[in-house]
């Protein structure tokens, strides 16, 4: 029996939180898990109802179950910042949640803007760092207002958060990838404190790792290479800055976030998985976004928990639904409605 926290979030999050939970009910007659699941109204609507974020009361709640579902945060009503920090943020820290894991996969008949790439070309993980780097909230203001203000916004990288991502990767790299190559971002030759630290930690673990082929990358040239070349990817390992950018640029490779899914990963502990893609609220009720994200997010998650049967079935369908159904990832330009699609995905696991 797997415990699960639904948080639908804002816009057309909760539409599209329907149709991965469709998926998941079908292959959980099919693979014979149980589930059950605990509804929060955490995102825009709350914060203006009750001026909260996350109560801290939630927060201890979140921590009970096996994993939270996400869907899209974001409410227009309200101030950039306040739910991205106060909740999405906050989850990723209270929780440890130190694993930032997002697929670059290129699904059959999907477009990529990359010319002559295909499927067996844009196959690429990135393993992120989630908790620490210059999103660790480390940095101030002196004097501000005034003509001689000062902004500081420090990356902060211990060698416990560098060794346990770079180990996770490893591992990950070694368990579930058949070429078992590494790929280092980073930006040794300027960056070179923080960098120096990531390498050399690097080539340490990796010595545990003799299966595993290496490689270093500057983030500069990652960005040419992921547009030019991207076979040349694997799996990639980096800091929270370097992985926020890159994986919205593998998103655009894979195809744009209409198919791009994360997880935030503690081994072990309550992970948390999500749609990459904004909450479009301008889409909201009218059954028409793509909800294609989410439904990669509910077999991440499948994975996660042990029932990887049941997410590799859910994955084939979604590259069935791409390859032969749908028009387009664009919300009202799929041929289908939300519904519909999530009916597809779900009739098609087996």
């Amino acid at each position: 029996m797997y415990k699960i926290a639904i948080i639908p979030g804002d816009g057309t999050g909760p539409e599209q939180v329907r149709e991965g939970l469709k998926t998941i009910e079908a292959v959980s007659h099919l693979y014979g898990f149980n589930w059950e699941t605990e509804h929060y109204d955490l995102g825009g609507n709350y914060y203006r109802r009750t001026g909260e974020v996350l109560p801290a009361s939630i927060l201890e709640e979140l921590k009970q179950f096996d994993a939270i579902f996400l869907g899209s945060i974001g409410d227009p009503q309200v101030k950039p910042g306040i739910l991205e920090k106060g909740l999405l943020l906050k989850l990723r820290f209270e929780l440890d949640l130190y694993i930032n894991l997002r697929p670059v996969k290129l699904f059959p008949g999907v477009y990529t803007p990359i010319k002559d790439k295909g499927p067996e070309d844009i196959d690429i993980v990135v393993v992120r760092e989630n908790t620490e780097g210059l999103y660790s909230g480390s940095g101030g203001f002196l004097r501000r207002g005034t003509p001689d203000e000062v902004a500081t916004q420090e990356s902060i990288n211990t060698r416990k958060g560098v060794e346990r991502c770079l180990r996770f990767a490893f591992d990950y790299t070694d368990q579930f990838r058949s070429r078992k190559k590494l790929t280092l971002c980073g930006k040794t030759n300027v960056l070179t404190y923080a960098f120096d630290l990531w390498e050399r930690v690097f080539y340490e673990v990796g010595a545990e790792y003799p299966q595993v082929e290496k490689d270093y990358a500057h983030v500069d040239a990652i960005c040419m290479w992921l547009v030019k070349n991207p076979e040349w990817f694997d799996v990639i390992v980096t800091d929270n800055m370097f992985g926020d950018i890159i994986t919205d640029l593998g998103a655009m490779v894979q195809g744009g976030m209409g198919i791009a899914a994360g997880g935030n990963i503690h081994p072990g502990k309550t992970s948390m998985f999500e749609p990459i893609g904004g909450s479009a609220p301008k889409y909201a009720g009218k059954n028409i976004i793509n909800p294609l994200a989410s439904i990669c997010a509910a077999s991440m998650m499948l994975e996660f928990l042990g029932e990887v049967e049941a997410a590799n079935s859910i994955e084939e369908s979604v590259g069935t639904v791409c390859k032969h159904h749908i028009k387009s990832l664009n919300a009202g330009e799929m041929g289908y409605s939300t519904s519909e699609v999530g009916d597809l995905v779900a009739s098609l696991c087996k």
